[in-house]
């Protein structure tokens, strides 16, 4: 845009000059040099002549300068088009900088990292005022944020007092001498559900934990031992429903984070795996690294799923349809709180639709090399 106005400029600008230098010269008119007289002279004959071809060559001479004229106008025009081309987009670039850098600074800051503000320096111009609203509404972020998690956090630590409450007076009820066989049923289907709201607390507690990324125990951590852990665990519910467990789990997927919450992580993944699977199913968990990172995938068999409800598993109480095997009693946290553990350790969760019917869960996170003392002794350093 700027080197086109330029270029109209220059062409207006052409055309006034070459309409204003008078090189454009009428030619002058045969009556205006004077006849011979009837009885004529052959020296005043030539002179006249001579004027005429004079008058020609400066004709011709007035034709060459306005050709002239008008080339190297040309010439110049088209050179200050390509120079204005080439400074407009340098001062494009220029004037556009603080943008690039607003948009670069803005990609970068994530629900992870909302203390991180522009603070763009410089005049108080149109710029850096739309900085300082950016600011101002990543300071607004921040704050929702950490009250949502503050709320979170201190709502499962208060709920959990009255449930110690409701689950002693349980106790003390059943302990009496002869209680009813209502009170007994009355009390184990109430001591179920209050498991089933620790387990919600649990993992409303973890998700926070997670989602603040916080976490200051760093260490290296090996997937491939979680994993054969999380699966020698659940020995018995895999024996329950005879599922078939195909483990691949290389020694080599190490990487650095909290040991906790990945672990938290793997046993996720493995209860997944075994609650929606079907009787007489199979499992199969593969565990790996290389130099691009370490990948932990957990595959199971079943039903043909639909991918637009498997991309929604990764939020929190998003479920299946209600014919999955074991939703009933699912919280709907468990591959959230896998993404919200992924997401903190800087990693990558993948969830598939298998097109022969089940679900693949891929997750990458950064890899890291084990140091000596770390595979001297085991899984964690």
């Amino acid at each position: 845009m700027y080197a086109a106005g330029f270029l109209g400029s220059g062409i207006v600008l052409l055309v006034l000059i070459y309409v204003m230098s008078g090189v454009r010269q009428s030619k002058p008119a045969p009556g205006n040099v004077p006849e011979p007289p009837p009885s004529g002279s052959s020296d005043l004959a030539a002179a006249q002549e001579q004027i005429r071809g004079l008058q020609r060559q400066l004709a011709e001479v007035h034709a060459q300068q306005e050709h002239r004229l008008l080339v190297a106008s040309l010439l110049a025009l088209a050179v200050t088009a390509g120079l204005s081309l080439l400074l407009g987009r340098l001062l494009a670039r220029r004037v556009l900088r603080p943008l690039r850098l607003i948009t670069a600074a803005t990609r970068r800051i994530s629900a992870e990292n909302l203390h991180e503000r522009l603070a763009v320096t410089g005049p108080d111009d149109e710029v850096k005022e739309l900085a300082d609203t950016v600011d101002g509404l990543l300071e607004r972020l921040e704050a929702s944020f950490v009250a949502q998690r503050r709320f979170v956090g201190n709502a499962s630590h208060e709920l959990r007092t009255p449930l110690a409450t409701i689950r002693a007076s349980l106790d003390v009820a059943v302990a009496k001498p002869e209680p009813a066989a209502q009170t007994l049923a009355l009390a184990g289907r109430v001591r179920t559900e209050l498991d089933r709201v620790d387990h919600l607390l649990d993992g409303f507690l973890l998700l926070a934990r997670a989602q603040h990324g916080g976490f200051t125990d760093r260490t290296l951590v090996s997937l491939g031992g979680l994993a054969r852990e999380a699966l020698e665990a659940r020995g018995p519910d895999v024996a329950a429903k005879a599922l078939a467990v195909d483990a691949d789990v290389r020694p080599a997927a190490w990487t650095r984070g909290s040991a906790a919450l990945l672990s938290r992580m793997v046993q996720n993944l493995v209860d997944n795996a075994i609650a929606h699977n079907e009787e007489s199913g199979w499992i199969r968990v593969t565990a790996g690294g290389d130099g691009s990172g370490t990948r932990l995938v957990v595959e199971t068999g079943g039903r043909v799923l639909d991918q637009a409800e498997v991309d929604l598993l990764g939020k929190p109480f998003e479920r299946l349809g209600a014919t999955r095997t074991g939703s009933e009693a699912s919280t709907g946290l468990g591959l959230s709180i896998v993404a919200a553990i992924v997401a903190a350790h800087g990693g990558s969760l993948v969830l598939l639709a298998r097109p022969e019917g089940g679900l693949r869960v891929a997750v990458t996170l950064p890899a890291a090399a084990p140091e000596n003392e770390a595979v001297r002794t085991g899984v964690r350093a």
